[in-house]
């Protein structure tokens, strides 16, 4: 065996991995996407919809939420939606977003559930507004959302809202960030998805704390869930993207916005943005280009 030869191999293959981009996972949203809206989508339309997504390659879809139908109309048929997707030849996860240990019990139940979402927050005044919870009711709750995944085989996925900066005047550091972090990877969690819910977030901030995140616990999985004017969502994007983030979140034609965040709705990252900022870097995702065309068909 000609060991230079191997060896010159050896660097080619480390230099062409150091320059080949590393691929992403896209966590398709439609219930976020939906939520805002005031016109009931017809259940029907729902599942047609999320069938197709669920062939299309995403890593999960997130199709619905356990809330008071009071709270989010939109989500009231989100049990008939479970009942009636097809999910055993998708390599999607399926995901719901829950707020209580009730909705968690509710959304257990479903074989076709894969994770929980729970959209925390270290600011209580949203967390007062999103989920009228206090910080010691949210840790309960995740405790208890933590327990029903465990014992019926889900994942437990907890969000950090307003995971760059406060704009309602409460306390925000890295330093408390990471102390959250650090107390719920001690409950047995994993993945933390980062929202900045009113797009005020600058593309610096959001660079470095993905990177100080990732630094600091290189075991865990962080995300990106932008809210973000078009004109500069592909800024924040690459800001994630340089900092080491593999995980976004979207929603096809950059629906929605957080209806409870006491300010003018701010949409999501779009799908296509996201899919342009792949192309311009030649980034892997792993989506069926075919069927992405045909969910853009869909109007909502």
């Amino acid at each position: 065996m000609n060991w230079k030869s191997v060896q010159l191999g050896c660097l080619f293959f480390n230099m062409f991995k150091m320059s080949t981009p590393l691929p992403i996972k896209i966590i398709e949203t439609p219930r976020d996407g939906w939520q805002g809206l005031t016109d009931f989508i017809p259940t029907e339309k729902k599942v047609r919809y999320i069938n197709l997504l669920l062939q299309a390659g995403f890593d999960t879809v997130e199709v619905g939420s356990f809330v008071s139908p009071r709270a989010i109309p939109q989500m009231a048929d989100t049990a008939v939606v479970l009942e009636n997707i097809h999910h055993e030849n998708s390599r999607s996860k399926v995901a719901v977003l829950v707020v209580t240990e009730k909705s968690g019990k509710m959304a257990v139940a479903y074989k076709q559930v894969d994770q929980l979402f729970y959209p925390f927050s270290i600011s209580p005044t949203f967390l007062q507004k999103n989920i009228r919870q206090d910080l010691v009711t949210a840790e309960r709750t995740i405790d208890q959302l933590q327990n029903l995944c465990v014992g019926h085989g889900k994942e437990l996925v907890v969000f950090f809202s307003l995971g760059f900066g406060n704009p309602y005047g409460d306390e925000w550091s890295i330093d408390l960030l990471f102390g959250w972090v650090s107390k719920l990877k001690a409950k047995g969690l994993r993945i933390f998805p980062l929202s900045d819910i009113t797009g005020d977030a600058r593309a610096e901030t959001i660079h470095v704390v993905c990177k100080q995140l990732l630094t600091h616990f290189p075991e865990l999985e962080f995300g990106l869930h932008l809210h973000a004017q078009k004109q500069d969502a592909l800024e924040k994007v690459d800001a994630a993207y340089r900092a080491g983030i593999r995980r976004f979140d979207t929603v096809f034609g950059g629906m929605g916005g957080c209806p409870m965040a006491g300010k003018e709705l701010v949409g999501n990252l779009d799908l296509t943005t996201l899919l342009e900022y792949c192309a311009q870097h030649n980034i892997r995702h792993g989506l069926d280009t075919k069927l992405i065309a045909e969910a853009g068909k869909f109007s909502f």
